[in-house]
């Protein structure tokens, strides 16, 4: 029982010695005691571990007044400790430790000067002008569609001050831009396979184990805005403009959405984020609400005028999405997916009603028609498909190009469809007979997105030659011809008549 007490008052001891050091080692740090000079703490911090040591080695045992032996050489002798010195070592940690309590609390004798706090947090450094973004060079354009989407994607952990070149931007005002294009060459002869892919897909594989799925979240608090809004981070690969013509929706590969005034040209807000690179935001016709999709494989409706997720529709196994659409009166809208399904959802509902695994390569337009009863589909290898996606049925499939088809719009009419392509024609085709009816002809390189005026009497066009085009649709002769102006140059765009 004594050698227990005598283990627990070495221990107290050599924590007031420790705490003494401590206080110590933070005066010496820049941050000086309150109520005693430094050596108080250093001196009391020794004695106290010191005695410590010496009360756990036994060395200042107390006095013990057993009884005495009745008889014997012992009757005498009593055995005796060292009271004093026992004492002393006991009462300087205490004195230490209450030291310590009023150091801690700022007790101050009467007229003392509080000690100054030195300032140990460095000044702000001088704001630093960011660093021009690297311009890709037009020798490392990727050959292939899918490797430059790859490319620009950003790695997960990789950080804003250190990002790849980017992919050569491309002007999409309807449609995305999620490829790259393939080499300039006049008219290239279709291979015995389609050379824009890297990696073929089996259409085994193409159907899923399970049929995707919606989810329903509650609605989550608005994302916290930063102070200061900044555009994207990395290419914009899809822009959408809002029915009244104010407002501009885009994607972008930093996984972002965000929402433009043109008027204004300035950054309205931020309005999500994707898993992976987002490839496609519409508006909804009701005005309220957007429709996002991308490479996570989900399409999430959203609150215009905040961001809010009100639902989050799944594609499950059928992969990432790479094209989406939404009919006219936004009951249902239609994906395209890398896997080369194509999945009919109800928004309405939130539910899926087919998932039509069609396509042997990734998908890379949709249109729905007008009337909201069909769609065109195109892939990678330059072969459109016709739907009824009413019931779920295929209609018609034919080889619409040499390379992958983009871009594919419906003429007012629904029995008419416009496509872009990788072997840098525009086609115009009739749906009853499956037969082209026109051909645009003057772009150099990938034909990615295209877009009909009001009245149907004129087309747009956008390609990775660097020019944005304006066709006559019914004599397919170039209207006019704008140049991009390259990244690096301020001058404006120059039209050519």
């Amino acid at each position: 029982m004594k050698r227990s007490t005598e283990r627990l008052l070495a221990l107290a001891m050599l924590i007031v010695g420790i705490a003494c050091f401590a206080k110590l080692y933070a005066a010496l740090g820049g941050r000086p005691p309150a109520t005693a000079r430094l050596e108080v703490f250093g001196a009391a911090g020794v004695l106290s571990v010191l005695a410590g040591l010496l009360f756990l080695a036994g060395l200042l045992p107390a006095a013990e007044h057993p009884p005495a032996p009745l008889f014997g050489r012992d009757a005498g002798i009593a055995p005796a400790g060292h009271p004093r010195l026992r004492r002393a070592a006991l009462a300087l940690p205490l004195l230490a430790l209450i030291v310590i309590v009023a150091d801690q609390f700022g007790w101050r004798a009467p007229g003392a000067e509080p000690a100054k706090e030195v300032a140990t947090a460095p000044a702000d450094p001088a704001p630093r002008s960011p660093k021009p973004r690297p311009e890709p060079e037009a020798s490392a354009k990727p050959n292939t569609p899918e490797a430059s989407v790859e490319q620009a994607a950003p790695a997960p952990a990789q950080q804003e001050a250190a990002k790849p070149p980017l992919p050569e931007p491309v002007a999409a005002p309807v449609q995305p831009a999620p490829t790259a294009a393939p080499p300039a060459e006049s008219a290239p002869p279709r291979p015995a396979q389609p050379a824009e892919p890297v990696q073929p897909t089996q259409q085994t594989a193409l159907a899923p184990a399970t049929p995707p799925q919606t989810v329903a979240p509650p609605p989550p608090a608005p994302p916290a805005q930063p102070t200061a809004l900044e555009g994207h981070r990395d290419a914009v690969v899809w822009l959408a403009v809002s029915a009244d013509g104010h407002q501009i929706m885009s994607a972008s590969t930093d996984r972002m959405i965000k929402l433009w005034d043109i008027e204004g040209k300035r950054l309205i807000r931020d309005l999500g984020e994707h898993k992976g690179m987002a490839r496609s935001a519409l508006f909804m016709p009701d005005g309220k609400t957007v429709l996002t999709a991308g490479d996570d494989g989900e399409i999430v409706l959203r609150q215009l005028s905040d961001g809010t997720v009100l639902h989050v529709f799944s594609s499950g196994a059928n992969g990432g999405i790479r094209q989406l659409k939404i009919s006219l009166d936004g009951k249902l809208a239609v994906s395209g997916h890398d896997t080369g399904s194509v999945v009919v959802w109800d928004l309405g509902k939130g539910a899926v009603l087919h998932v039509l695994p069609g396509h042997d390569w990734s998908v890379s337009s949709v249109a729905i028609s007008p009337d909201g009863t069909r769609a065109l589909t195109g892939s990678i290898d330059g072969e459109l498909k016709l739907w009824d996606i009413v019931s779920g049925k295929q209609l018609r499939s034919w080889l619409g190009h040499e390379r992958g088809a983009y871009g594919a719009v419906f003429l007012a009419d629904g029995h008419h469809a416009v496509t872009g392509s990788g072997d840098y024609t525009i086609k115009l085709w009739d749906l009853d007979t499956f037969k082209e009816v026109r051909r645009f002809e003057g772009h150099s390189g990938t034909v990615y997105a295209l877009a009909l005026s009001a009245d149907g009497k004129r087309l747009g066009s956008v390609s990775l030659d660097g020019t944005a085009r304006i066709w006559n649709m019914d004599t397919g002769g170039e209207i006019a011809e704008f140049e991009v102006p390259c990244t690096r140059s301020r001058s404006p765009p120059t039209a050519r008549y």
